[in-house]
């Protein structure tokens, strides 16, 4: 009879472990919208209060709930998330960056500098955050300051260009883009040296390199014009501008201000402001051909991502569309009704109160 205890126990427990590792797995993924406030970029649809608001992307992208974040009164420029950290990372207008943990709902830390703070980016691993001097920094001191994510110290500054704007760091984590003006800087993650610089990129007159976004592979990036509603597509092996696309052909003299990519490429969006329209371009063909337009419901700052599953296409308007039928299904609206929005937004899943996914403002591609 003893012999066969030993055997039952062991059995019994790897059918319990057995259980437990499926019920893991059959845990429910909840996906969220987070929209900070206010927008130091935009007037148009501004939430009351200074904080985060948080939207169930599968239900209908209701308000979930709201938390306040009293610093953010400075108004956001900018708000990225990092997977390894768990965390978000904002800057703003004073210039202020800071820590916010996802899963406390806690600032972990709130720095002051003197320089900055535009969009700002993070490495993959979570140890350093990269924040453009900002658009209003102009001369030898523009470029972007290097800070450890644990407490926000400043590990370095690397000076880049004038009127250091917008940065994102590549979907494999190896290189920084950094736009400045009418030029677009890559960088290694590993130490911050220079691996490409081009220019002119972009147009004149405008406040740096405008909104880009770059595919999963870093052979093409897509610039948004500042004085008419296109783009440019930048070669970056050959290190040159291969091909400017102006919508319906025509020189439309409206500001481009969102350029982002469907997450399996097939596609290209444009916001412009002016005309409160989205562009698509079919980016299977280069150059992108376009293939039609949507309009928004506002003005604001102009903006446009999507979900990492591709289905939803968000932008600095309430409007939320529906990427592959080109409708809109939803209007993102606070706890009394009303439509809300901003062009600071990050998409954020969760599974048994831990943070296992986490999106990007800029739409990058990711195939």
């Amino acid at each position: 009879m003893k012999r066969l205890i030993a055997p039952l126990v062991t059995l019994l427990l790897l059918l319990t472990a057995s259980a437990a590792l499926q019920a893991q797995d059959r845990s429910e993924t909840k996906r969220y919208l987070y929209l900070s406030t206010p927008d130091a970029a935009q007037l148009e649809g501004q939430a009351e209060g200074a904080g985060l608001l948080i939207f169930d992307i599968d239900d209908g992208h209701k308000l979930v709930r709201r938390i306040d974040i009293p610093v953010f009164e400075d108004g956001l420029r900018g708000l990225a998330g990092s997977l390894a950290t768990h965390s978000l990372y904002y800057s703003t207008q004073n210039p202020r960056i800071g820590a916010f943990d996802l899963e406390t709902d806690q600032v972990v830390w709130d720095r002051t500098y003197r320089l900055g703070s535009d969009r700002s980016s993070i490495t993959m691993d979570g140890k350093k955050v990269y924040v453009p001097t900002g658009w209003w920094i102009s001369g030898e001191e523009s470029g972007v300051l290097v800070l450890d994510a644990e407490n926000g110290d400043l590990i370095k500054q690397v000076r880049v260009g004038s009127q250091a704007h917008n940065s994102l760091v590549s979907v494999d984590g190896r290189f920084l883009y950094l736009g400045t003006t009418r030029m677009l800087t890559m960088l290694d993650t590993e130490d911050e040296s220079i691996v490409h610089q081009i220019a002119p990129v972009g147009e004149s007159g405008g406040q740096g390199v405008f909104p880009f976004t770059v595919d999963s592979a870093n052979r093409y990036a897509y610039v948004s014009l500042g004085n008419h509603v296109g783009f440019e597509v930048i070669d970056l092996e050959q290190e040159r501008i291969v091909h400017r696309v102006l919508v319906d052909g025509e020189p439309i003299l409206h500001r481009t201000h969102g350029a982002a990519l469907t997450p399996d490429e097939t596609e290209l969006w444009i916001s412009d402001q002016e005309s409160r329209k989205l562009f698509i371009f079919d980016n299977t063909q280069m150059p992108p051909v376009q293939t039609g337009e949507l309009d928004l419901s506002q003005g604001g700052h102009g903006w446009v991502t999507f979900s990492l599953d591709g289905r939803y296409a968000w932008t600095h308007t309430p409007d939320v569309f529906d990427a592959r039928t080109k409708k809109k299904v939803a209007t993102l609206r606070d706890e009394n009704g009303n439509p809300v929005s901003g062009s600071k937004f990050i998409e954020v899943h969760f599974r048994d109160g831990k943070v296992v996914a986490v999106g990007n403002e800029f739409g990058l591609g990711r195939r």
